[in-house]
């Protein structure tokens, strides 16, 4: 295993969250071969391995063939080849699920947005109803900041009871829409059914294990910088973001669903407010062994596929009294996830 993530698996366990609730349970995660759901996967097996916690774990996956091989190899996994869209028949006990199967890449955003949100609201839906089926200890959407959409005036940040405009009627509203009726189906099952169900709604994340080729501005720098090539900025710069490291991002997640008792839970690091722009100048700075520059190259049609939202600080306070704080700065994190990409480069698995 990559260093970088084993010694993020330890970091995580580590914490002060409730995991003898998971001890000889079963664990569905859907979206298991990407990256929040192999995070989650590997937490539970380095539970295994270090606090022989005896959990089993159920990997739901459209592609087999992406499950990492620490993965599929590992005698507690079961996979399972399904289209969270579709009816689920899983055999035996579900204690916990995890939704976390969503498209991240703006590029599928644009170009099927239909599969996008179905994988949202289907998905939600017969995830919801497999936990209800199962008598499920917990369950955990994964939504986004996006479900806030465009901030009112002077509004900077978003507690978790506060929301600006998403236009339904435009096709990129696939992905933040499907988060909301998502969210909605999580809230109607709790009050009907008593679903002991949960959102977390996350920042920009980024980390091991993202693909520096899905058509993100962080994952193209990223890329520019791995290969030694100058950055390249498509617009501006002037978008403000918040990135938090995945590990970081996980374990608020892991202690959302097995601490927290209300509904809803931002996910972000403040701190890690920074514009595109500052983004780029951050990335060149950490590395400057490599001479890089940064250019600028606006296209006429710039912004296809990405949000249409300006700004929108998650506040992660209600989150920090359960005891979450993340352990990376955005220039540990950063400096972290290129190491990471550059020990896979030498291995050849770029």
């Amino acid at each position: 295993m990559n260093p970088i993530l084993n010694d993020d698996l330890n970091r995580i366990i580590a914490q002060d969250i409730s995991w003898e609730k998971l001890r000889d349970k079963r664990i569905m995660v859907t979206g298991a071969s990407g990256m929040l759901g192999t995070y989650f996967v590997r937490t539970v097996l380095k539970l295994n391995e270090a606090k022989n916690a005896n959990i089993n774990v159920l990997c739901i996956v459209r592609n087999p063939k992406k499950i990492p091989s620490d993965i599929a190899n590992n005698e507690r996994v079961e996979i399972v080849s399904q289209d969270v869209s579709k009816p689920m028949n899983i055999k035996g006990n579900v204690d916990y699920i995890i939704h976390a199967a969503s498209p991240a890449s703006p590029l599928i955003m644009r170009d099927d947005p239909v599969g996008t949100i179905a994988a949202n609201t289907l998905g939600a839906f017969y995830t919801l109803m497999l936990a209800k089926e199962k008598k499920a200890d917990g369950y955990m959407f994964i939504s986004s900041r996006e479900i806030y959409g465009q901030p009112q005036e002077g509004q900077e940040f978003f507690e978790e009871d506060s929301y600006g405009f998403v236009d339904p009627l435009d096709p990129r509203s696939c992905y933040p829409e499907g988060k909301k009726a998502a969210e909605t189906m999580c809230a109607s099952f709790r009050a009907q059914y008593g679903l002991n169900a949960k959102t977390a709604r996350l920042a920009h994340t980024y980390g091991p294990g993202m693909s520096i080729y899905d058509g993100r501005v962080q994952a193209d720098f990223l890329k520019n910088v791995l290969f030694n090539e100058d950055i390249v900025l498509k617009s501006d710069g002037s978008s403000v973001r918040t990135y938090t490291y995945i590990a970081d991002a996980v374990a608020g997640m892991w202690r959302i669903l097995l601490d927290g008792d209300d509904i809803a839970y931002n996910i972000g690091d403040e701190n890690g407010k920074v514009s595109i722009r500052e983004l780029a100048e951050l990335l060149v700075r950490i590395n400057p062994e490599k001479d890089l520059q940064l250019i600028f190259d606006i296209p006429k049609d710039s912004g296809a596929g990405c949000a249409p939202f300006t700004m929108g600080i998650l506040s992660s306070k209600k989150l920090r009294k359960l005891g979450w704080k993340p352990d990376n700065t955005i220039e540990e994190g950063f400096a972290r996830t290129l190491r990471y990409l550059e020990i896979e480069k030498e291995c050849g698995n770029l």
